[in-house]
């Protein structure tokens, strides 16, 4: 009697521990990494930090990492094909801001091809014609774009909307009225999906245009339940310490159902120099 009283409780503890197995499995699998990164556009002036002594470093910091979705910007065409064959288990959507094919900088979004797929995607420019290929407005010193996709976790069958962009340098005006332009299409696009926004938005946390991204969406190092790990500022060029790296501008903004589990400003190095003159910011993102 004693000994099927025995069993019994040991088959009780196994069913139950297996049971949290299944439960932990589940809540990993409802987790993404998704990182922001400028990679800085292949510039021969460069020199010793010039795309070919770097793409390395940057390939090997997606890796490590291990990011889930990565939304890039100022990523020439050619900086593509070398980091997808560097990085063979991911795939990427995107087009070239100059023509909407191949010319000029892309903001691509980059993603695990085990872990997700693309059910939709597009693109549309910062401008008062977002439609129109190669557009720009107010006063923008350059074309500047957005590229979207509606994504499905093979894990969880989790869908999201994923925008990516990178904010003109010099216009104000330009970087406020982006913000606004994305939040109405991230609206009409998420369609009731969690929605993650990356980006280098040029702008620090005191500028209109991040106020105006925050009114409906939440950025994630204020988010996070955990202390943000790295330094605050995410911009300052190639070298360790040569401009303190003091500018917050690279951010992740997320819809407020969406949990931040861990946020990080990576400050990954190799012999003093940084693979870009942006840190990469990545986020662990717990789904609803």
């Amino acid at each position: 009697m004693k000994s099927n009283l025995l069993i019994a409780s040991c088959l009780g503890i196994m069913l139950s521990l297996g049971a949290c197995g299944i439960n932990n499995a589940n809540v990993a699998y409802q987790t993404l990494n998704v990182m922001t990164f400028n990679i800085r556009y292949n510039n021969p002036s460069d020199g010793e930090y010039a795309w070919p002594n770097r793409k390395e470093n940057v390939a090997s910091v997606v890796r490590f990492h291990k990011a889930d979705i990565i939304g890039m910007q100022e990523a020439l065409r050619g900086q593509i094909d070398d980091l997808q064959q560097l990085l063979p288990e991911y795939r990427w959507i995107g087009v070239g801001r100059d023509d909407g094919e191949n010319a000029g900088e892309f903001s691509p979004i980059f993603y695990r091809q085990d872990r997700l797929r693309v059910l939709d995607n597009g693109t549309f420019w910062l401008s008062e014609t977002p439609e129109i290929i190669g557009s720009k407005s107010w006063d923008a010193a350059i074309t500047r774009i957005a590229n979207w996709a509606v994504m499905e976790d093979l894990q969880s069958g989790q869908q999201i909307l994923m925008l990516n962009t990178h904010f003109d340098h010099r216009g104000e005006q330009a970087r406020t009225n982006s913000a606004t332009l994305i939040a109405r299409y991230v609206q009409s696009l998420s369609d009731g999906r969690p929605a993650v926004i990356t980006g280098d938005f040029n702008v620090p946390p005191t500028a209109l245009a991040y106020a105006t991204m925050t009114e409906d969406y939440a950025d994630s190092y204020l988010k996070s339940l955990t202390v943000p790990h790295g330094p605050e500022g995410t911009f300052g060029g190639f070298v360790v310490g040569e401009d303190g790296n003091n500018r917050r501008i690279d951010y992740v903004f997320i819809s407020e159902e969406i949990e931040v589990l861990r946020y990080a400003a990576l400050s990954d190095q190799w012999n003093g120099f940084y693979p870009s003159d942006h840190l990469p910011v990545m986020v662990e993102l717990q789904l609803p």
